[in-house]
């Protein structure tokens, strides 16, 4: 059997920043723009927020989350700003790097195909430490708890305990997803709780 490559990960995120795979090796049409990879990792990150993809809105800042989406998802977790970009304890790793372009409606494409089967397991061995994974939308979901996701994100989210505490599958926080929320109380009163605890704990 095949030994894995060890790799340091400065020398990974390095390769990742340097990443032209959706122009010059495309899975479909290309990225309509300049590539733009943005995530935080470190090694001794406890938590790590696995999301969907940028939005334009962190093309153009470079910095994670940097959106109304953002503010809703400190508020979630129940962390501070500087809290939240402090890689040292909180890993940012969406499922595509860069920001995917808009559908025909002006929505946000999906992640970029290219990006999961070239670089998420090779991150996930670069970043042992991890110890709650917060997973933001059904892209997340299904590629992290694979066989164990339920067929919709409601199903999931709403099988959180079955999860927990590794995994928190949670919604985008998008305004988006207002109805949902209002749909959905016990994502709120339930599973928030528990997952700010988490975070918390892990924090100290």
């Amino acid at each position: 059997m095949m030994a894995v490559r060890k790799q340091s990960l400065p020398s990974l995120l390095k390769e990742i920043r340097a990443c032209r795979l959706c122009v010059d090796a495309p899975k479909a049409a290309p990225l309509p723009h300049e590539p733009r990879p943005v995530l935080r990792v470190s090694k001794t990150a406890k938590i790590a927020v696995f999301g969907q993809a940028p939005g334009n809105l962190v093309h153009q800042s470079g910095k994670p989350f940097t959106d109304p989406s953002g503010v809703r998802l400190r508020e979630w977790m129940g962390v501070t700003d500087e809290e939240f970009y402090d890689e040292k304890k909180i890993a940012i790793i969406p499922m595509g790097f860069c920001f995917p372009g808009y559908d025909a409606k002006g929505g946000d494409l999906p992640p970029r195909k290219e990006c999961a089967p070239a670089w998420r397991e090779r991150l996930m061995r670069a970043t042992p430490n991890i110890e709650t994974m917060i997973l933001v939308g059904s892209y997340s979901q299904k590629w992290h708890l694979g066989p164990d996701a339920k067929k919709t994100l409601t199903e999931t989210v709403e099988s959180w305990r079955d999860y927990a505490p590794l995994h928190f599958p949670t919604p985008h926080p998008s305004w988006r997803n207002n109805a949902w929320l209002k749909k959905h109380p016990w994502f709120e009163a339930e599973l928030l709780p528990v997952l700010r605890k988490r975070v918390r704990a892990l924090l100290r």
